[in-house]
């Protein structure tokens, strides 16, 4: 009999006393999953022993690696004066004051706990300050775990109804009916049949969300005209055009958002503004953020949270922003740019149908020749799907290299070309061995 890993042995322990055997289906792996020892830099390594490059980044949130000196000495300061209080802290105000001068559109600013946390502040905040309690969002966009931001979010050809008027579908078992009555879908990047579909709902849409480089729609940037086209849209009816930059903040130094014409009205943040620990955002338009406001004699929104801005937090954030400076923006997204490129003729040397998508330091791999421009065009039948498990494995397994579950990778500051290459060569490898399955799947 084979002797078990000790990540074997750490699962079955895990299995009697957490759901499955995890806190979040993200780490799962067939049979088991990996646990981590210790990280450093772009460097993690498991409790076998075996130390792989991290181009995950715990799901895009660390944006200068682990253990960044600099973050571990500000929160050990930090530590010693305390973790949280229910007083507020002077760090809490410095850090709003940092990202409201990084970005046009942050007037004000509420720290929160997470990234979907974020998002649904800002939804509240959209209905209580229009009064109305639609929304609409793009077909297969994640926003976290809100009810309402998880419509649609994996919506598949059984049952995402016409391209003209995509349906609502409810994402977890035993979601209420009424919520996806009050979710509009819309074709991301498809201005006529996005405005056709607000139209019929105009007068009662709070918000329209939209993510600047969706994720899992296929990690595409929005094209100007289309961003303009909704913000139009919003001030012709009363509604809110509101952003999640919860992942694409890292794209500039301002956000995703800084190479529009047109600006949010709010925009939730989450990852890498935390600095390696739990963190969310809403900023925006000062007289839409008043519905927080305690001072109100009507407070529309009572919001509070009982580690929200806590001092660890706010103090690894601030300096973890503080060193992703212009600089440091501009140079990482070049490393990422030499990663696509050498991916790409990586792609053209195994003769494969790859393309490539992204923005910034961030950047996706599909098992198609063409780089998808809609989340229908970027779906995976379980056909590809399991091919793409197959190159994770190959990666993972015998690159040493740990990447998203989507064939994505999220780089961080500390990463160098030595990286990217290790990169590359792993991906020419895996694309020649599995060639003969990617070639069997016909794909054009």
């Amino acid at each position: 009999m084979a002797k078990s890993s000790n990540s074997e042995k750490l699962y079955r322990k895990a299995e009697k006393v957490l759901a499955g055997g995890v806190s979040r289906n993200t780490v799962f792996r067939q049979p088991y999953p990996n646990y981590a020892n210790s990280a450093s830099g772009c460097y993690i390594t498991d409790i076998e022993g075996i130390e792989r490059i991290d181009f995950a980044n715990n799901m895009a949130a660390l944006i200068h690696g682990h253990s960044f000196p600099p973050v571990v000495d500000a929160v050990i300061e930090q530590l010693r004066k305390g973790t949280a209080y229910t007083l507020a802290s002077e760090i809490e105000v410095a850090f709003a004051q940092h990202l409201i001068k990084r970005v046009k559109s942050f007037e004000r600013i509420r720290f929160t706990n997470s990234g979907t946390e974020a998002v649904m502040a800002m939804i509240k905040a959209s209905r209580a300050f229009t009064e109305k309690a639609k929304i609409a969002k793009a077909e297969g966009s994640y926003h976290g775990t809100y009810d309402f931001a998880e419509v649609s979010q994996t919506a598949n050809p059984s049952n995402w109804g016409k391209i003209d008027r995509p349906s609502s579908v409810p994402l977890a078992h035993g979601t209420p009916v009424g919520v996806s009555k009050d979710v509009l879908i819309y074709p991301y990047n498809d201005i006529e049949r996005t405005l056709a579909i607000l139209d019929r709902q105009a007068g009662q849409i709070a918000c329209v969300i939209i993510d600047p480089v969706p994720h899992r729609v296929g990690l595409v940037p929005g094209n100007d005209d289309f961003i303009r086209a909704v913000y139009d849209w919003t001030r012709r009816n009363g509604a809110l055009m509101v952003f999640d930059e919860v992942v694409t903040f890292r794209v500039n130094y301002g956000g995703a958002q800084q190479k529009y014409t047109v600006q949010p009205d709010l925009t939730s943040l989450g990852k890498i503004i935390g600095g390696g620990f739990p963190v969310g955002a809403v900023a925006g338009r000062a007289d839409v953020m008043k519905v927080f406001d305690p001072h109100e004699k009507s407070l529309l929104l009572p919001y509070s949270g009982t580690f929200s801005a806590n001092p660890i937090t706010m103090t690894a954030g601030y300096k973890a922003m503080e060193y992703f400076d212009k600089t440091a923006v501009k140079k990482l997204n070049a490393l990422a740019q030499k990663a696509v490129s050498q991916i790409r003729e990586v792609i053209r040397l195994a003769d494969v149908p790859v393309s490539v998508t992204g923005a910034g330091s961030m950047f996706r791999m599909h098992l198609r020749p063409t780089p998808p421009t809609t989340y229908r065009e970027a779906y995976q039948s379980k056909e590809v799907s399991d091919v793409v498990k197959e190159l994770l494995d190959f990666m993972y397994y015998k690159e040493n290299v740990l990447m998203i579950n989507t064939f994505s990778c999220m780089l961080s500051t500390v990463m160098t070309p030595k990286e990217i290459d290790r990169l590359t060569e792993g991906l020419h490898r895996a694309f020649v061995e599995l060639k003969p399955k990617i070639d069997k799947l016909n794909l054009k």
